[in-house]
């Protein structure tokens, strides 16, 4: 009896890849160490719980370094290697380093905004979340079945709400974080109900496989299927912010601390265009008739609304910094949309995705630069409000400069040239594809922002109102992060090629 029992105990040891899981691992063990920290530190000495965090993300960003020289997998079925849970591949890594690098420069505008907000903010715990949240954010890319990548979203998202009420006695941060939550939520609900239905009709989780079995579901299946579909792309649209599922936007990034926003804004966003690449294009090419159309459609009522609501701000008195960023990164949403739509149209869909990809880490490039700056006036400016940036050239010209770069990338101006030609490289996607209706829209919606974009960055040369011009004393996160940003950006500008070439060597 004990003889036939031996190999079939054995087939279900795995072997782990440790270096493969190295990134996100380096990232959660940091999160518990420094959890752990915080009970023995003396209250002066809690900085050290933030430089500790800060290099734990660098670390797991540097461990990036040796899993390029091919694709690595790991989790696999013992009955057939080429199915697993955890594949390192281009597409991975790329999103790996965007995630993880935004989270450092999160962490350094976060080391400034604990220093300033000691009280109201307790920085165990804010360090926690944020590396457990970017611990799920980089394992999301690399999962390769439904169930690791809606625990790598939840562990993601869940510390993210902390994170957004965690200001002690602020009702908007209770608020943001509410919408937050509540958005979120039901985000997952539906996408768990999909994903159940999808289980049930193709009786498996690896997404390569549902690629294959679903397209021969029986027919008593085929509603199931179909429903699990449609539910689990509704699902992923709530997390990218796709309108009409935006709603919680403006005011969770009003009511979070600034750095959070940041991260929100860049780091939020991978996580859920990266889940819905892997869904679509991975798990469901053979519903390229459904997923098409509905992406295109919500891609052009996206970067409209996002636009026209960032253009609205404009007509209210005082609006705030943050909130008109908010608003922004709703109509960058819709940008990133659209080469994911094209995907279902054209017949190279890797080149496709290689130019949402290339679009994202521009973004977030610039979007986090422009953040760090919000966070320099907002060290005295409490309110942050647009009119706050009037004469910031006189007062520091250097991330008065900064932020106009930032601004005219974010707009596709030069000398903002990596902005420019991300968004060239969007727009043929649609083009390429047969979607001229959605090249035609984003054209429009780029003129539109351009209004609100320029307007900022004429703002910030004209001559400050008279008794406010002053310095601004940056600390040295603070700069490092605006030096990253700001080399990153002007590196980009002066070889495009480093992210454009995703569009044309695809990244799976």
């Amino acid at each position: 009896m004990s003889s036939p029992a031996q190999p079939l105990a054995a087939s279900l040891v795995q072997s782990v890849d440790w270096l493969a899981i190295a990134p996100p691992t380096i990232a959660a063990v940091v999160a518990l160490a420094v959890l752990v920290a915080d009970l023995f530190v003396a209250e002066h000495r809690k900085a050290l719980l933030g430089w500790t965090s800060v290099a734990g993300l660098a670390a797991a960003t540097l461990m990036l370094l040796p899993l390029l020289d091919g694709d690595r997998s790991t989790f696999c079925l013992t009955r057939d290697a080429a199915v697993c849970s955890y594949t390192a591949d281009r597409f991975t890594l790329v999103i790996q380093f965007l995630v993880l690098g935004g989270a450092l420069l999160a962490a350094l505008l976060s080391v400034t905004a604990l220093k300033d907000a000691r009280r109201t903010l307790p920085e165990g715990e804010y360090w926690f979340l944020l590396l457990s949240s970017a611990a799920g954010a980089a394992l999301l890319p690399a999962s390769r079945d439904l169930a690791t990548l809606i625990v790598a979203l939840e562990v993601a998202s869940l510390p993210a709400f902390a994170l957004v009420g965690l200001k002690y006695g602020d009702r908007k941060s209770s608020e943001a974080a509410l919408k937050f939550f509540l958005s979120s939520v039901t985000a997952t609900a539906v996408s768990l109900m999909g994903i159940s239905f999808l289980y049930a009709s193709t009786g498996t989780l690896y997404l390569t496989q549902v690629a294959d079995r679903i397209q021969h579901v029986d027919g008593q299946l085929h509603t199931l299927a179909d429903t699990g579909v449609v539910l689990t792309l509704v699902g992923f649209a709530f997390k990218t912010a796709a309108v009409p599922f935006h709603f919680w936007v403006p005011d969770t990034y009003v009511g979070a601390p600034l750095p959070i926003a940041a991260y929100l804004s860049v780091i939020g966003k991978a996580v859920g265009f990266s889940g819905l690449i892997l869904v679509t294009v991975v798990a469901l090419p053979s519903y390229a008739d459904v997923w098409g159309p509905a992406l295109a459609a919500l891609a052009a009522l996206t970067m409209t609304v996002g636009n026209l609501g960032a253009l609205r701000q404009q007509a209210t008195r005082a609006y705030s910094a943050v909130r008109l960023l908010a608003w922004s990164s709703v109509g960058q949403a819709g940008y990133l949309l659209v080469p994911i739509a094209a995907a279902a149209y054209s017949g190279d869909a890797e080149k496709s995705i290689g130019s949402t990809v290339a679009y994202a880490l521009m973004y977030g490039a610039v979007n986090l630069g422009a953040f760090a700056v919000a966070a320099l006036v907002g060290r005295t400016r409490s309110l942050n409000r647009v009119t706050d940036y009037r004469g910031l050239y006189a007062s520091n010209p250097l991330s008065a400069l900064l932020l106009a770069f930032f601004l005219l990338c974010l707009a596709g101006l030069p000398p903002g040239v990596i902005g420019l030609f991300a968004k060239v490289t969007v727009f043929s996607a649609a083009v390429d594809a047969g979607l001229g209706w959605l090249a035609v829209i984003m054209a429009v919606n780029v003129v539109i922002a351009l209004f609100y974009y320029l307007q900022w960055t004429a703002l910030l040369f004209r001559a400050a109102p008279e008794g406010e011009a002053g310095k601004h004393r940056v600390p040295a996160p603070l700069t490092a992060a605006l030096a990253l940003t700001g080399v990153l950006g002007i590196a980009l500008s002066g070889a495009p090629q480093l992210v454009l070439r995703f569009t044309d060597t695809g990244l799976f």
